[in-house]
């Protein structure tokens, strides 16, 4: 039976005349359900509602907070099998990263239960006598969450859960492509005991929610997951509105993965595929950028070019599968212009890009491997957001590390060596905001902040202890004894 699902607005579920359907990029026939597209109005309506309900939940006890976010927590973790079935049906991640994205959001939820409980401020002491100073944090107001599909479960749940841990209310909008994710979500999120109001979800296009949350003057904050170019239009719009909104940014990534003469192949190789064309390259970490020192290139490229050779490419939802299929049509035609594009500018194609069928019609490309690129052309300097990667071969560290920091992003970085040396220097210096010895550039930790420099990111850090610099506004308090 197929889902019809609805928008949860001010406590309640409100049916929709305007559906439509979530495709399975696996099995393109097939419809994992009809989600609605919010009017204005509707949106209008939840901003309504968060707005009413802030004052009483940004007053809520500690353990009030603690409790419902535990109880999300649990059902998640409890459901994880069954809710990332749904996010690898309708995203297109394989089975596993679709269960482990799922348990991720749980363990976020978890995460800021524990935090509801830290909430902490200062006594500070004054420069004049018989004056007292405290510091502490506040809720911001009502948030507007705007989340992106590459990842429908993770996303979200590190927007939401520090939003209601510090006493905000919200208003999520999530990607289009990926509504029932985002459904399954809400109904966890509806049962927690939250008063109503305090969490509300209008699934529908950028165009009419999305706007709809930066124009109103009742949301006080807007998180923001997307592309460059949409953020910056967020980010004008905000500061320019009345009153001003609160922003966080994170947009894209154009990721070097550096390979040295001294690194380990193997581990290079290994980093090197699942950084670049895991979750089908549809990460705004993925290594797309591999630069690889003289010594070790041709070494480096027969063995990565070897190691796609085994890399299984099919239906989403079946063991055995690495890749799954690309999201949709319009990504995959964007990926197949790139490659284009690669080998018009003089790139070799080593490997793959190539559309493949399989037992029912689906979004299906295999890995495309470039060498022979430089660092000037458009396939090394745009994101892509596909399983497309450019191998820039340099003479040394030196070469390695100004080609990675040659881009106007700086959201990840990787580098293989077995060199301390250059390691550290890597670390202290290359221009991103989350360095990967040894490790793939994509695949974070929950408890730790995200974000990145320069055009991958604006505003406060996501995740983390950091996630309470957007989520809260510190007041200064001073009183005479």
């Amino acid at each position: 039976m197929t889902l019809h699902a609805r928008n949860f607005i001010a406590g309640e579920w409100v049916a929709s005349s305007d559906l439509a359907p979530d495709v399975n990029p696996s099995n393109t026939a097939e419809i994992v359900g009809h989600f609605p597209r919010a009017t204005k109005a509707e949106a209008e309506k939840a901003i309504a509602a968060a707005k009413a309900a802030f004052p009483g939940w940004s007053r809520s006890t500690l353990q009030e907070r603690h409790d419902v976010l535990k109880r999300i927590s649990d059902e998640i973790l409890a459901r994880k099998d069954e809710l990332g079935a749904i996010l690898s049906r309708e995203e297109g991640k394989t089975l596993p990263e679709g269960i482990g994205e799922v348990a991720r959001a749980g363990q976020i939820f978890g995460f800021f239960a524990g935090e509801a409980l830290r909430l902490a401020g200062e006594i500070i002491g004054s420069v004049r006598p018989g004056v007292g100073v405290e510091v502490t944090r506040e809720g911001v107001g009502v948030v507007g969450l705007i989340t992106p599909w590459n990842f429908p479960a993770a996303i979200p749940a590190w927007k939401i859960a520090p939003a209601l841990c510090y006493g905000n209310t919200v208003v999520l909008k999530p990607a289009d492509l990926v509504p029932a994710t985002a459904h399954a979500l809400g109904e966890i999120i509806a049962r927690s005991g939250l008063p109503a109001g305090v969490f509300n979800l209008v699934m529908g296009r950028g165009s009419v929610v999305g706007e709809a949350l930066l124009s109103s003057p009742d949301v006080d904050a807007i998180s923001f997951t997307g592309s460059v170019g949409t953020g910056r239009k967020i980010a004008a719009t905000c500061v320019a509105s009345s009153p001003m909104k609160k922003v966080q940014l994170e947009m894209g990534g154009k990721n070097p993965f550096v390979v040295l003469d001294d690194a380990d192949v193997k581990v290079a190789v290994e980093a090197a595929v699942n950084g670049a064309f895991f979750s089908t390259g549809q990460r705004c970490t993925a290594s797309s950028r591999l630069i690889v020192t003289d010594g070790i290139h041709d070494a480096f490229v027969a063995a990565l070019v070897e190691r796609l050779k085994g890399v299984t490419v099919d239906d989403a939802m079946k063991a055995g599968t690495h890749i799954g299929p690309v999201v949709d049509q319009s990504q995959l035609d964007q990926d197949l212009n790139y490659i284009k594009i690669g080998k018009e500018e003089g790139a070799t194609l080593a490997f793959g890009g190539d559309l493949v069928k399989r037992e029912a019609p689906g979004f299906y490309l295999t890995p495309a491997l470039f060498t022979g690129a430089s660092n000037d052309m458009r396939i090394a300097r745009e994101e892509i957001f596909g399983p497309v990667a450019a191998v820039v071969r340099v003479k040394d560290y030196d070469e390695a590390l100004a080609a990675a920091n040659d881009t106007e992003f700086g959201l990840s970085a990787g580098i293989a060596t077995t060199s301390l040396k250059y390691a550290t220097h890597f670390k202290r210096n290359v221009q991103a905001g989350m360095v990967m010895v040894n490790l793939p550039t994509a695949g974070v930790d929950y408890h730790v902040p995200f974000g990145g420099r320069k055009g991958s990111s604006y505003g406060p850090r996501e995740q983390g202890r950091y996630a309470a610099e957007f989520y809260t506004t510190v007041k200064t308090s001073y009183t005479l004894a």
